[in-house]
């Protein structure tokens, strides 16, 4: 066989994501690269070189289209292996995928359209598109428009971009004549045009460049040491910079397979299917768990009490082996005699539920609360939490199974320089901090002032580890001066399972109140014991519910300074979604969207 064509031997020297793939190709063509699931066909794999001309097809159709170099090219799929063909194919001819949140409100799209003079946007739905060109605010830089699922609703276009379906746009490509292939990418070239979803404001488009990415990809591979024969299960949203670095962009640099979720709601059974050994999340999939494990255990007092005695056997087995402080004075020869059994009885159905031979566990994208890592770890899942953020594409710092500290996010990635600044801010300097943003110098040069990403996070570096402490804006300065942070009083209060999510507030006002959304089941048996009707919605505000909730509130705070806990609570169970705009596509709150909605119903509890 010919090696004419194959690329460097050496990770090292590959300097775009092309290249990766090209790479990756050459180097294990049949080994399997995905796995999506197909309903009647069950999980179907795609080797390497099978992913390798599906990629081709979709650039010999983008090619019709003659994008100019540096183009937007906007991807509104699910994650599966279309969305991540049409990714490859975009870079490969030079332009830059545009990821957007297939679950994201028409109007946001709409925006991230115009904001980036998008030429094409292959969407999922007819009915996504006519509600995104509902909004009245398209660029008139977009000419082409694919929909990969059509139901004939939508007239043909008049002056707007041109409708196509997939399969009509893959065979004008499969028709058409070769075309020569335009100018490779260059590492200072973009990558890619990610917007921030923000917790506050319209979102900023952040340059990722080439080098960016790939400088990335390696400091991970590097740290997390992912091997050929792992499987990732993808679930996290492609648009989202931790899911397209550590759960896409990672496997191709490790020749590792990705299956595909078909969505969240299928999460626990996809889990047990494809058992996957290595798996990207955020903390919400941990408290989801955390919430049914307490919910199982609530009617069971001697189960609750072999659970609760496992986990703390198995934490303290854990700080002795990361020489963190080990709670309590019990001898560990006695923790190594009961481990075996309790390992058994409560750890291993624990693991079941993620597939049984779940080898390393990422969290990342939010802080994970104290409570469900002492959990889960202790359980023996193998969690390590990192930290990062768009504008580095992203992973900053991530600790590793062997140099865990939970308590914190672990050490900087090599490459990656950390220093804490003006009120305690974290900066961060490397070759992974991005160009900027998108048609935005003010805030760019905000952003990267002396030449430092300003993450907009407080932190404390110890003994090397990075520890985040809270947010320079995301601080509650009540009207007596104290300060709180609130994402992690919000943390403490989810932890119990009647409540699913929680904002807190109170700046300049007199003391801390929060808004709850509670879980459905969970109001239900409280209701009933209050003796109140829980499908009347007027039971949520009687005295009785707000009290026994804030009953479970004070507990659940415990831990926290007097001035800090909530002295009154605004009950719901309208949850906040992607769509109502009130959570980001990470679950973090959108807290002016929040105080825009509940407006009424704070200034109502400051009145009590």
């Amino acid at each position: 066989m010919s090696t004419h064509n194959l690329p460097a031997v050496d990770l090292a020297t590959v300097r775009t994501l092309p290249e990766l793939l090209r790479w990756r190709i050459a180097l294990t063509p049949e080994a399997e690269a995905y796995r999506e699931h197909e309903d009647g066909r069950g999980w179907i794999p795609w080797s390497w070189r099978r992913f390798g001309a599906h990629v081709a097809r979709y650039a010999a159709a983008l090619d019709t289209l003659a994008p100019a170099r540096g183009a937007r090219i906007a991807i509104l799929l699910p994650n599966g292996v279309d969305a991540v063909t049409l990714d490859q194919a975009a870079l490969a001819r030079a332009c830059v995928p545009l990821p957007m949140h297939a679950l994201d409100n028409p109007l946001s799209i709409a925006y991230i359209l115009a904001d980036s003079g998008a030429e094409l946007l292959v969407a999922q739905t007819e009915g996504q598109w006519r509600a995104i060109a509902g909004c009245g605010v398209l660029p008139a830089t977009l000419r082409q428009v694919v929909i990969r699922e059509r139901d004939g609703e939508t007239p043909p276009s008049r002056g707007g971009p041109e409708i196509l379906s997939l399969a009509d746009w893959l065979a004008r490509g499969d028709a058409a004549a070769p075309r020569p292939a335009p100018a490779a990418p260059e590492a200072e070239d973009l990558a890619a045009l990610v917007y921030t979803s923000g917790t506050t404001g319209k979102p900023k488009g952040v340059m990722l460049t080439h080098h960016n990415v790939m400088a990335n990809v390696k400091a991970v591979l590097a740290r997390i040491a992912p091997r050929p024969d792992d499987v990732f299960l993808s679930f996290l949203p492609l648009s989202h910079t931790f899911e397209r670095s550590a759960g896409y962009y990672l496997p191709i640099a490790a020749g590792a397979a990705v299956a595909f979720a078909r969505s969240t709601q299928h999460l626990p059974e996809d889990l047990k299917a494809v058992r996957p050994t290595l798996l990207i999340s955020v903390p919400r999939i941990y408290e989801r768990v955390f919430t049914r494990l307490q919910t199982m255990l609530e009617p069971a007092p001697a189960k609750r009490r072999i659970f609760g005695w496992a986990q703390a056997v198995g934490w303290r087995r854990f700080c002795r082996e990361q020489g963190l402080p080990v709670p309590g004075h019990v001898p560990a020869a006695l923790d190594t005699l009961v481990w075996p059994l309790l390992r058994q009885r409560v750890g291993a159905p624990l693991q079941a539920q993620f597939g049984g031979r779940l080898r390393l566990a990422v969290s990342g994208g939010a802080a994970l609360s104290a409570p469900i890592a002492r959990c889960f770890i202790g359980l023996g899942l193998p969690i390590v939490q990192g930290y990062g953020m768009t504008e580095s594409s992203p992973v900053i710092s991530c600790n590793t199974p062997e140099d865990n500290d939970p308590a914190t996010v672990g050490r900087p990635l090599d490459g990656v320089e950390v220093r804490i600044g003006e009120n305690r801010e974290l900066l961060v300097r490397g070759a992974n901090v991005m160009r900027g943003y998108w048609n935005r110098p003010e805030d760019t040069a905000r952003a990267l002032e002396g030449g430092w990403l300003h993450t907009g996070d407080q932190a404390a570096i110890e003994g090397g580890r990075i520890r985040i402490v809270g947010r320079v804006k995301e601080i509650i300065v009540t009207a007596t001066g104290e300060k709180i942070a609130p994402t992690d009083l919000e943390m403490a209060i989810v932890a119990d399972p009647l409540f699913e999510q929680a904002w807190a507030f109170g700046d300049n006002r007199p003391f801390i109140g929060c808004i709850v959304v509670l879980a459905a089941g969970h109001w239900d048996k409280l209701a009933r014991s209050l003796g109140l009707d829980p499908q009347d919605p007027q039971s949520l505000q009687t005295h009785a519910a707000r009290e026994a909730a804030l009953v479970r509130i004070r507990a659940a705070t415990a831990s926290f300074p007097h001035y800090a806990q909530p002295r009154a609570v605004w009950l719901s169970t309208d949850a906040w979604t992607i769509e109502s705009t009130m959570i980001t596509p990470t679950l973090k709150l959108k807290r002016n969207n929040l105080q825009a909605r509940y407006g009424e119903q704070v200034e109502a509890l400051y009145r009590r």
